[in-house]
C-alpha cells in the first residue's frame, strides 16, 4: 500500500528556482495574477546551488522586467573591455574577439544573486517558493505528470525510517515545469519515461569550476572580461577559462573542460589549478585571497541536442533542456526566455475550459523566438572542436562564423561523452604539481569553501548501479577516472598497494556538479536527489 502523504494543489508547479524557473513564474503571474504557482528548490535557499561565470546578456531580462536597472541585483557590473587570449605555457597572445563574445551592453553578475533577486520579484507577485524542499519523485498517473513528491527526510543509511522521518508532500499541479539545470535527476528519468531524446543528438557536456577572489584594488579593473584558450589543455581536449572583474575588488575566475576529453589521467580540477600559474593569470591574482569555490556541469550540445520539450502534464525549461550558447559562453538569457515562452503557453492553456494535456504551444512558440535563431546559427561550432581538434576547430569556427554566418548547409552530429576515454595503458600519464596553498589548492580545502554539507545519516545519493563493474571496468581499464574527474574528492581508490583496490564514495563532499553521472565510462554511477538543503551553499558573489 502506498504511503499516505499530505498534498497541495496548484495550477503550475516549477521544479528548480534557477533563472528559467523564476522567469517562468514571474511571467505567468504577469499574464495571469490569479494563477496558483509554486516553485520548489533543493538548495537551502534560492541561489544556494546556482553557479556560473557569469556575464549576463540582458535581452530576456529586459523583456521580463524592463525597469530592472533601477533596482539591479547586487554586484551587477557593466561589461567593459573584452580580451580573448591564446595561451602557451609562458606567453599570452591577444586574438581578435569573436563576434559572439562581444560583451558590449552586457553585465558581469553573480548568478546566485540574480536568482535571489528574481525570487524576491516572484514572491512579490504571489508565487510560493519552497527552498530546502528537494523533489525526489515525479508523480505520473495514467501516463500523465501530475506533480512531484518533495521534502522526504529522515531516511537512514540502511533505508529504514529514522526517528525524524518525514514522508514529504505531494505537490500536485495541472502542469509541471522542470527547470532543474544540467543533468537534473528527475529530468533524466523523464527522458526515459517519455522517450524525449528519440529524435535528437546525444547531449554533450563540460565541467565548469569557479573560484571567487578578492584582489588588491590597484589590480582591479571593474568590467574586465578575460577569456583564454590553449594551455594547459592539449589540442585533443576542448576547454578554456574566464576571468571577470566585478564589484569593487572581486574576481570570478573559472575553467571549463569538455567532458569528451580522451585521457583518463586528466584531472579537470588540477588543470584549473595549473592554469592559475600562468604568468598572465598569476599577476592578476597575486596579493589576493580566494574566498569561495564551486563546480557544475553544463550542457554543450546546443541546437541539435535539444530534446522533445513537452509531455503529458509537463515541460522542460532552461539548461535541463540544453539552451546554452557555447560560442557566446552564455545561457542565462536563453534559459530565462525558454521559461517565459513556456509561461505564455501556460497562460493560454489555463484560460481554456478544456485544458490541453500536452503544452504543444510551448515548443511551437519557442521555435518562433530568438532562442531558436540564436542556437541554430552556432550549431556547428562546438562540434568542430570534437571532430577536428583544437586548431581544426578554430578554423571551423572561423569558417562557420565569417563565411557561412551560421547558415552552413549541414549540421554536425554529436557523440556520447562517456564513450570517449582511452584505456589508461594507452594514454600518457599527467604529472600535476603540488598545490602551494596560496595560488593553487587541493580538493578538500576547496570543498570547504563551497559550504557543502549533507545530513550524515542519510543514504548516499551517489550509487553504483552494479558495484561488481567497478573493478574490471573503471579500475582495470581506466585506472579509476572518477577519482580524477570529480572536482570534490568524492571518489577514492583504496587498497591499491595491498593489491585489493576498492572504491570509497565520500558522498558528503559532493558539490552536485553531476560530472560522475555523465562521464562514468559504463554509466554505472547514478546521481540521486539527496535530502533538501544538502550540498553546497554558495554565498553572494558566486
Amino acid at each position: 500500500m502506498d504511503e499516505q502523504r499530505e498534498s497541495m494543489e496548484f495550477d503550475v508547479l516549477i521544479v528548480g528556482a534557477g533563472p528559467a524557473g523564476l522567469a517562468a513564474a514571474i511571467r505567468l503571474k504577469q499574464l495571469n495574477p490569479d494563477a496558483a504557482v509554486c516553485v520548489v528548490e533543493k538548495g537551502g535557499e534560492v541561489g544556494a546551488h546556482i553557479l556560473s561565470g557569469a556575464v549576463l546578456e540582458p535581452r530576456a531580462l529586459d523583456e521580463l522586467i524592463p525597469d530592472w536597472r533601477e533596482d539591479p541585483p547586487a554586484l551587477a557590473t557593466p561589461a567593459g573591455e573584452d580580451r580573448f587570449m591564446l595561451l602557451t605555457e609562458k606567453r599570452a597572445f591577444k586574438l581578435p574577439t569573436p563576434p559572439q563574445m562581444n560583451n558590449h551592453g552586457n553585465y558581469i553578475v553573480s548568478l546566485g544573486n540574480v536568482a535571489r533577486w528574481l525570487g524576491a520579484k516572484a514572491e512579490a507577485l504571489g508565487v510560493e517558493i519552497y527552498p530546502g524542499f528537494a523533489a525526489s519523485e515525479t508523480i505520473i498517473e495514467d501516463g500523465q505528470v501530475r506533480g512531484v513528491v518533495a521534502g522526504v527526510m529522515g531516511i537512514l543509511k540502511n533505508g529504514e525510517k529514522g526517528p525524524d522521518y518525514q514522508p514529504g508532500m505531494e505537490l500536485r499541479a495541472t502542469y509541471t515545469l522542470f527547470g532543474e539545470g544540467c543533468r537534473g535527476s528527475l529530468t533524466k528519468r523523464l527522458f526515459e519515461t517519455f522517450n524525449l531524446r528519440a529524435d535528437c543528438q546525444p547531449q554533450t557536456y563540460a565541467l565548469g569550476m569557479k573560484e571567487l577572489w578578492e584582489i588588491p584594488k590597484e589590480k582591479h579593473k571593474p568590467g574586465l572580461i578575460w577569456h583564454s584558450t590553449g594551455w594547459p589543455l592539449k589540442s585533443d581536449t576542448y576547454g578554456g577559462s574566464w576571468l571577470y572583474m566585478l564589484g569593487e575588488n572581486l574576481v570570478s575566475i573559472g575553467f571549463v573542460v569538455g567532458l569528451d576529453y580522451p585521457n583518463p589521467w586528466l584531472s579537470p580540477f588540477d588543470e584549473f589549478q595549473r592554469f592559475k600559474t600562468h604568468p598572465e593569470v598569476r599577476k592578476m591574482l597575486e596579493g589576493g585571497k580566494r574566498i569561495s569555490y564551486g563546480a557544475r556541469a553544463l550542457n554543450e550540445g546546443g541546437f541539435q541536442a535539444i530534446p522533445k520539450l513537452v509531455f503529458p502534464g509537463g515541460a522542460l525549461i532552461g539548461d535541463g533542456a540544453g539552451f546554452l550558447n557555447v560560442p557566446k559562453i552564455k545561457g542565462t538569457h536563453t534559459a530565462m526566455k525558454s521559461g517565459m515562452v513556456a509561461a505564455e503557453a501556460l497562460a493560454e492553456a489555463l484560460a481554456q475550459e478544456a485544458r490541453p494535456p500536452v503544452l504543444d504551444a510551448y515548443p511551437e512558440k519557442l521555435a518562433q523566438s530568438w532562442v531558436w535563431t540564436e542556437l541554430k546559427g552556432v550549431r556547428n561550432i562546438r562540434n568542430g572542436f570534437a571532430k577536428f581538434g583544437f586548431w581544426g576547430g578554430m578554423a571551423n569556427a572561423a569558417l562557420d562564423t565569417y563565411v557561412f554566418r551560421g547558415k552552413a548547409p549541414w549540421t554536425m552530429k554529436h557523440h556520447q561523452d562517456h564513450e570517449s576515454l582511452k584505456k589508461a595503458a594507452d594514454a600518457p600519464r599527467i604529472a600535476y604539481p603540488k598545490p602551494d596553498g596560496v595560488l593553487t589548492f587541493d580538493r578538500l580545502s576547496s570543498v570547504f569553501l563551497s559550504n557543502t554539507n549533507h545530513e550524515e545519516h542519510q543514504p548516499a545519493h551517489l550509487v553504483l548501479k552494479d558495484p561488481s563493474k567497478w573493478l574490471p571496468e573503471n579500475w582495470e581499464k581506466f585506472a579509476s577516472p572518477e577519482s580524477r574527474y570529480c572536482p570534490a574528492g568524492v571518489y577514492e581508490a583504496v587498497g591499491v598497494e595491498e593489491g585489493k583496490p576498492a572504491l570509497v564514495i565520500n558522498a558528503q563532499n559532493c558539490v552536485h556538479c553531476k560530472t560522475c553521472d555523465i562521464k562514468d565510462p559504463t554509466q554505472n554511477i547514478d546521481w540521486r536527489t539527496p535530502e533538501g538543503g544538502g550540498g553546497p551553499n554558495y554565498p553572494g558573489g558566486m
